[in-house]
């Protein structure tokens, strides 16, 4: 408390506050605006039955539905990562908030730690949703055998997810306008070099090796090894190994945020831009 009786948080207090500040609106926001969880569930499930329908007409393994559902699932987050992560600060600072997040006294990393868990928590409601649809539309079946590495697994993948999330809020604000386009390019070649409707393995040992640097390649491919046992040779890498390199990709990733991050505010506050020098 200063002399004037107003008490101030600093430190871990403030950087606390300042996340949870930022995530309260996406949080009740996700139960809010109900039409929003209809929009954002079906239309994934539509896709997710086409190629469950795909694979069943050329008669696969009943493995391979159970990989399309949760590919289906997982897609909730990686779009979260490109529209409410990646390009949320360019969006913030076309509304006027992102000069105001520089001058508050509360941390811009705390800010994106709040995008980070609001933006979990509303994809993680979305694809419960499409998980549990799809599962009893299409008579999925799991053969789990250890809970607790799977949760590892999952938290881990998000942590990384979720760290490159951060990165390219600040390298997606540096690329201005284009940002949006960098967003359109990267929705659907992920798709495809991730594995979300089939094994990575299947682009091969080098594409799957080079698909990896995107956290969701490995999360993905070990969430699938753990409730799919039919088949352990589908699987890209073993998943203590995958959880390994999962947790490397969450300290890169995070650090590289923090980075991008500061140098970010040292050229608003040393040149008062905070993007492309305008001519």
């Amino acid at each position: 408390m200063n002399d004037t009786g107003i008490y101030k948080a600093k430190g871990f207090q403030l950087f606390w506050r300042t996340a949870w500040a930022r995530a309260y609106p996406r949080i009740v926001g996700t139960f809010r605006e109900r039409s929003w969880l209809f929009f954002e569930t079906l239309l994934p499930v539509l896709g997710t039955a086409a190629y469950v329908f795909v694979y069943r007409a050329i008669n696969a393994p009943p493995d391979y539905t159970g990989f399309v559902v949760v590919g289906g699932a997982m897609i909730a987050f990686w779009l979260n990562i490109l529209w409410n992560m990646a390009s949320q600060l360019y969006w913030d600072k076309d509304m006027g908030n992102l000069e105001l997040y520089i001058i508050s006294p509360g941390p811009v990393m705390a800010i994106l730690m709040g995008m980070a868990i609001g933006g979990l928590v509303m994809s993680g409601t979305r694809a419960l949703i499409i998980l549990t649809v799809s599962t009893f539309l299409f008579g999925v079946t799991y053969q789990t055998g250890s809970l607790p590495l799977l949760g590892a697994v999952f938290l881990v993948t998000m942590a990384a997810l979720y760290g490159m999330g951060m990165m390219f809020a600040s390298l997606f604000l540096v690329s201005g306008r284009e940002a949006w386009h960098i967003s359109n390019l990267l929705q659907e070649p992920v798709y495809l070099v991730s594995g979300f409707y089939f094994p990575v393995k299947a682009i091969g040992f080098w594409g799957a090796a080079a698909a990896s640097l995107i956290p969701l390649t490995l999360g993905l491919d070990a969430i699938r090894q753990l409730l799919f046992t039919g088949d352990p040779t589908l699987g890209f890498l073993p998943v203590g190994m995958e959880l390994g390199i999962l947790a490397v990709l969450a300290v890169i990733f995070i650090n590289g945020a923090r980075l991008a991050l500061a140098r970010l505010e040292e050229i608003g506050r040393r040149e008062g831009r905070l993007i492309e020098r305008r001519r």
